[in-house]
């Protein structure tokens, strides 16, 4: 089967498109399609490329549900590019920092909140008095 490049691949059946995108089952897309936790495994990064393909497979039990993955093509992706110095203490800092009192914690403030315990339990204590 001949794919997007023009190279023909021994693995290549498409099962349909879905949003104009070629969609694959499981072990069937072709080799030089790769998903973004593929890609980064292999130190690549996708580099700004829209997805050339769909991978769509199916959960065993208990959930039964569909996933869809989008496929990356490797010959335009990019390597991984390395941190910084200070960019992952930087990172960990924004994640203990309160979004109420601006203080940085010794643990990771909640996402759903983004304030510290404190704050949080003074917000609840205001609102159910």
């Amino acid at each position: 089967m001949t794919v997007f490049d023009g190279r023909v691949h021994h693995v290549a059946l498409c099962r349909g498109f879905l949003d104009s995108l070629p969609v694959f089952a499981w072990g069937e897309a072709p080799s030089v399609l790769l998903t973004k936790s593929q890609l980064r495994d292999a130190g690549l990064r996708p580099n700004g490329q829209d997805p050339l393909a769909l991978l769509v497979f199916r959960h065993h039990k208990p959930f039964r549900h569909e996933t869809v993955a989008e496929l990356f093509s490797v010959e335009l992706a990019a390597e991984v590019r390395p941190l910084r110095p200070g960019q992952l203490d930087a990172a960990n800092q924004a994640r203990r920092t309160c979004g109420g009192c601006d203080q940085v914690k010794p643990y990771v403030v909640p996402t759903s909140t983004r304030r510290c315990w404190d704050c949080f339990d003074a917000d609840t204590a205001g609102v159910a008095a």
